[in-house]
Formats: C-alpha cells, sequence, structure tokens
C-alpha cells in the first residue's frame, strides 16, 4: 500500500494536527501550496503564544475564554497544549474546574463542531462498528461519561460531554500524556432532566435514561467492544450517577484496565491532603477518626480508600471502619435506617438516628471532616468552631464543587478556627491574611492524580488498576510537599509546578507497578530518563 499524500494548501492549514499556521517556513509554504494563504511574517511558536494570551485577556470571561480556546485546539492542537502547558495554574480553571460548570450548563448552546465521539443507545448492537470510525487505533484512554452526575449540577445528558473533554486536555496539560491516544466519549442514554429534553437547541437522546438490566447490557457492549477496538485502553469513568458509579466500577475493576476518578481520584487526593496535614501535625493516620458530610460515590470511594490505606499501616478491616462516619441528605448512616445502599450499610453505626450535623461532630469527636455533600454552606460557623474546639488543629476538606456548593469558604474556615485549621478545597482560593498571618489554602482537586496516574499507566501497559496502586499516587504527591510548605500550612504543591509533580509521582507509580509485577513491559534501568523520553512536548515538527 503506498503512503497517503502530505496533506497541502488550505486542507493542511485546517488540519490541527499538522497546522503551523504562521508557524510555517517559507520553504514549506513553497513546498506545500501555502504560498498566498497565510500572511508574510514567519513567527516562532513563542510568538503565536504571546499573540493568544492577548486574546484571551481581551476577553470578558473565563466561559469566552473556554469558547476561543475551544477553536484554537480545533485550529492549531500544538499551539493549544504549548498555551496550557506555559502556565497551567492560569489555564488548568479555564479549560477544567471551575469554569467547565458554566460550559456544561450551556454545552448545547455553545457547541461549535464535535469533539470525541457521542455512543447512543441508538447504537445497540454495533458498538464495535462505530468506535471503528475513529482514525486512531492507538487509543490508550478513554474518559466516558453519562452526564448523570456533573459538579454538583445533576443529570444533564450530552451536556456532560465537557467533562471528558477537559479531564483528557489535563492529561496532557498536567502530565504529558500524548493527546493522540486519548478519546473523549458521551454515552448518550437519556437524561432525567425535563428542562433539556424540552430545549430545542439540547444535542442528545430526548428521552429517560433506562434502567437496570437494560442499561448493565448497554454499558456491557460498549465495555467489551472498547477491549477488541483499542485492546491497551484504561477506560476513565467520569461523573455517573452516584450509584451507576459504584455499580460498574465494582463491576470492571477487575476485569478490565479501568478508574473511576470521582472515586478513586477524589479518594486519593483527599489521601494525599491527609498524609501531608498529619506530617504537619506529626500524627499517624491510624489516630484519626474521620466524619464525611455526604455519603454519595465521592464520599463511600473516600472512605474506602481510607479503610485500605488504614489496613496498610497495620489496622484490621473492623478497625479501620469504625474510625469513618458518614452523614447524607438524610442525616447520620446508622443501622435503623432502611434507605441504605449496600455501599452505605457497610458504615452504618449502632446509633441513634441523628440529622444534625454539628450534634454528629460532638458525638463522634472527629478530627478530620471532609464534605462531599454539594450542600453549599454546611460547614457553618457552629460547625467550624466545634472543630476547633475538639482539636488543636482540625483537618477541615470542604471538596465540593462547583463554588455555590463548597461547604465552606478559606477565609470562613481560617477566621471561625482563629486560624488553627488545616484547610483544602476542592477549588483553589486566594490566600487569606488573618491576625498578621498568611494562610495558604489548598486545592484538593483531582489533577494532581489522574494526569500522573494517566502518564504511569500509559508508560507501564498494566493490566488492571488497583486500589494499592492509586494509594500509591497519593503518598507520591504528598511526599511532593517540602517542609517550608507544610510549614506555611500547604497540603499540596504547588499548581506552578503541576507537570513536574506528575512527572515526578508517575515515576514512583511506575517503580511500584514494576515491583508487583503488574507492568506488561520491560523495566528500564532508569525509570526516570524513561519517561520523560515519552512525554509530549508541544513543537511543530521541524
Amino acid at each position: 500500500m503506498s503512503p497517503s499524500p502530505p496533506l497541502t494548501g488550505l486542507t493542511l492549514i485546517n488540519n490541527a494536527h499538522s497546522n503551523k499556521g504562521t508557524a510555517f517556513t517559507q520553504e514549506e509554504r513553497r513546498q506545500y501550496g501555502l504560498e498566498g494563504l497565510l500572511p508574510t511574517q514567519v513567527e516562532t511558536l513563542d510568538r503565536q503564544v504571546e499573540r493568544i494570551q492577548r486574546h484571551l485577556e481581551a476577553k470578558p470571561s473565563n466561559l469566552e475564554r473556554y469558547i476561543y480556546l475551544s477553536g484554537l485546539r480545533d485550529q492549531n492542537e500544538t499551539l493549544f497544549y504549548r498555551v496550557l502547558m506555559s502556565n497551567p495554574a492560569r489555564f488548568v480553571p479555564i479549560v477544567y474546574a471551575p469554569t467547565l460548570a458554566a460550559v456544561c450548563q450551556q454545552f448545547s448552546h455553545i457547541y461549535r463542531r464535535p469533539r470525541g465521539m457521542y455512543i447512543s443507545l441508538d447504537m445497540r448492537g454495533r458498538i464495535e462498528d462505530v468506535l471503528r470510525n475513529w482514525p486512531v487505533s492507538t487509543v490508550r484512554f478513554i474518559c466516558v461519561t453519562t452526564g448523570g452526575r456533573i459538579l454538583g449540577l445533576g443529570d444533564i445528558g450530552v451536556n456532560g460531554m465537557g467533562i471528558p473533554i477537559g479531564k483528557l486536555d489535563l492529561y496532557t496539560a498536567c502530565g504529558a500524556v500524548p493527546p493522540d491516544v486519548l478519546l473523549p466519549i458521551q454515552l448518550d442514554i437519556g437524561t432525567t432532566n425535563s428542562a433539556l429534553r424540552a430545549d430545542p437547541l439540547y444535542l442528545g437522546l430526548r428521552r429517560e435514561p433506562p434502567a437496570g438490566e437494560e442499561l448493565d447490557e448497554f454499558v456491557d457492549e460498549f465495555v467489551q467492544a472498547v477491549q477488541r477496538v483499542f485492546p491497551q485502553c484504561c477506560l476513565h469513568f467520569e461523573d455517573w450517577k452516584g450509584t451507576d458509579a459504584l455499580h460498574y466500577l465494582d463491576k470492571y475493576r477487575s476485569q478490565v484496565l479501568c478508574y473511576n476518578d470521582d472515586i478513586q481520584g477524589t479518594a486519593a487526593v483527599t489521601l494525599a491532603g491527609l498524609i501531608t496535614a498529619l506530617k504537619i501535625k506529626d500524627e499517624s493516620l491510624t489516630e484519626q477518626r474521620f466524619l464525611f458530610f455526604g455519603a454519595g460515590s465521592s464520599g463511600l470511594g473516600t472512605a474506602d480508600m481510607l479503610v485500605s490505606a488504614l489496613v496498610q499501616d497495620g489496622l484490621s478491616e473492623q478497625e479501620a471502619i469504625a474510625r469513618i462516619t458518614l452523614m447524607d441528605i438524610n442525616g447520620l448512616l446508622e443501622t435503623s435506617r432502611t434507605d441504605l445502599s449496600a455501599q452505605q450499610q457497610r458504615y452504618a453505626k449502632d446509633s441513634p438516628a441523628c440529622d444534625s450535623l454539628l450534634d454528629v461532630i460532638k458525638a463522634v469527636r472527629p478530627t478530620v471532616l471532609v464534605g462531599v455533600s454539594t450542600s453549599g454552606g454546611a460547614f457553618t460557623q457552629d460547625v467550624v468552631k466545634a472543630m476547633s474546639s475538639l482539636n488543636e488543629q482540625p483537618i477541615i476538606l470542604p471538596l465540593s464543587l462547583p463554588e455555590s456548593n463548597a461547604e465552606c469558604t478559606a477565609e470562613q474556615a481560617y477566621e471561625w478556627s482563629n486560624g488553627k485549621a488545616l484547610f483544602a478545597a476542592g477549588l483553589q482560593y486566594p490566600e487569606v491574611t488573618l491576625n498578621g498571618r498568611t494562610f495558604y489554602p489548598g486545592q484538593a482537586n483531582n489533577f494532581y492524580i489522574f494526569p500522573a496516574l494517566g502518564l504511569a499507566v500509559y508508560a507501564t501497559c498494566p493490566k488492571l488498576i488497583t486500589d494499592a496502586l492509586v494509594i500509591q499516587a497519593a503518598h507520591a504527591l504528598a511526599d511532593q510537599v517540602d517542609p517550608s510548605g507544610r510549614a506555611r500550612g500547604r497540603l499540596f504543591p504547588p499548581q506552578t509546578d503541576i507537570l513536574e509533580v506528575s512527572i515526578t509521582s508517575a515515576c514512583r507509580i511506575a517503580d511500584y507497578i514494576f515491583d508487583q509485577g503488574m507492568a506488561t513491559v520491560e523495566r528500564p534501568q532508569d525509570i526516570r530518563a524513561w519517561i520523560e523520553s515519552l512525554l509530549y512536548s508541544p513543537q511543530y515538527p521541524a
């Protein structure tokens, strides 16, 4: 078979993967029929980045900046990633949380052109054939959502496609995983959101999602089709309805290479923050008492990961479970309740019913309070003061997104605890000055975990992702907060160093994968040099 002829002219300029825009040299312009199609000046990639940054500064909002960057990705992939990787601390909040909440709410209205794949219920029986329409056969990561539970917004159907797109952008921007091995997928199963179904611009199926066996059959066809079409692919489940998220992770985690970021990623970044906080306090994990306000997939997943970590540190499973208390919208998870799922029953306490967070704090006397409830303002002044009266340095982690759903702000936590709290949230709050002291709130965001885990998996090609492997990712992250950072109350490394942080974590995760015999590639002599040789760099080819 003869090789395909090179792209030329407008076809080349309109190909985002190959386009260099004004960086095409004079020789390339002559060779590829570009003369007259571009302005005269030949620019460097850095000069192009400068122009993009000026365009972004002129935009009135981060939503408009997101739309502009999406257009840039469709025009020039290299330049897009060069911009993101030039300053992750600035651009991650634009292409990811918190801006993604607004993006997903309006996704069908701001839609420009397709990215990734949409697999709908109408394709049952032929999903494998549909997946083969994707032009790249070497896909290594699929981030897949049903849109059933997006950023505290509830079920938004195919409007949730912004999440897989944004997550995979961060695999590259924060982990240097090559973008051509990444595929965002929306499983369009319908939506329970009647307002969306009535919206004339809504892009998804206008029906209720299927229940039980019908959904299981659809998801199973999809999972098995991925194994045949992309045999080395890791499935990254993202923002499924809570019960579905737990069900499908439990079903597939021992069968195929898969990972649920809402469950395992949230658990790992929370564990990393706890490890750092306990280094500050000079205490062990096994000494702590944990209270979760929120008992959905994120809360249960983090609790399960904590059990695994506590068992690793020497406790029995029952001893570990005894140290963890959960509440949900209906109150304390306790044995008289008849509405608990099997996963929730594991943590049900033999205690009286109680629907007051403050009363549970007084009864349980937790050292750690984690918010995964999406209940904005739930950590009231009384709650924070109660935690502070029980602990010299209470660990307070309001992780819910978007900002309106955060259980408390950094300023509130520091002020109400009189500066005693060790704090991190799901979003990045600015520094807080109180009584002449500056506090540095952390962001317990999964982008500290999944790009590094993805890079290690990309390099080592394991068959499965275990909880022990994810716990390694948490320790690798926590160990990168140096003593000076801990002295300032930082629970996570600076976001400005996120690529270096991810590479360092990936090396440690890869080392563990090799030690456990999980890798399917040969172990190199120098893991760091080997991983660095695999990194994507946004440069134009010579």
